[in-house]
């Protein structure tokens, strides 16, 4: 991420949009059952939110120093912080009842990637369990907090069939002004 990109991912101003907003929009009559897989975190204000909702939260975040500082601050919670790609987790397979991805899909640099994250995801899920995100909707070429950032968007149109593709059945895809949300159950 640029610098103006992760500060504003660490902001007040984007916690109460998740707190307002996003998290409303996204968990609406959503059940996440007891263990739940975070895909990144980042600097682990989603995780801060989540954490309250479940019994055990596993965050897998990619980038080495978000990992440790979020490690060491939530430390001795119900929170484990592993650093690994999510695009080959290192992870039992049918481990989690939920799994959750929050604003983070278009930082992922290809399309192949993230169909390896969604097929990931899917193999770590216990059959029937919930897939649940969001994703930035970008309409125009002009976005300053991602100015030298990786940004592939994701299609609405298209990420139904790449989720059934992934594993996953009964997809959902809602579009609010700039976001995608989804919700999908692993088959």
């Amino acid at each position: 991420m640029n610098r103006c990109h992760g500060m504003l991912c660490r902001s007040g101003i984007w916690k109460r949009t998740l707190e307002r907003d996003i998290f409303p929009w996204v968990f609406e009559g959503a059940q996440l059952g007891d263990e739940v897989l975070e895909i990144g975190p980042g600097p682990g204000l989603t995780t801060d939110l989540l954490r309250s909702r479940v019994k055990k939260l596993t965050a897998v975040e990619i980038d080495p120093s978000l990992a440790s500082l979020l490690e060491q601050r939530l430390a001795g919670t119900n929170v484990t912080v592993l650093q690994q790609d999510a695009t080959a987790l290192q992870i039992s397979s049918v481990s989690f009842d939920a799994a959750v991805c929050l604003t983070m899909l278009h930082h992922v640099p290809s399309a192949e990637l993230q169909d390896r994250l969604l097929s990931e995801v899917a193999r770590v899920l216990r059959p029937g369990s919930s897939f649940i995100g969001c994703d930035l909707l970008f309409r125009s070429r002009f976005d300053l907090a991602h100015l030298f950032d990786t940004k592939v968007p994701v299609d609405p149109e298209r990420f139904p069939a790449r989720l059934r593709s992934a594993g996953f059945e009964d997809i959902r895809i809602d579009i609010r002004r700039r976001a995608l949300r989804f919700h999908a159950r692993r088959t």
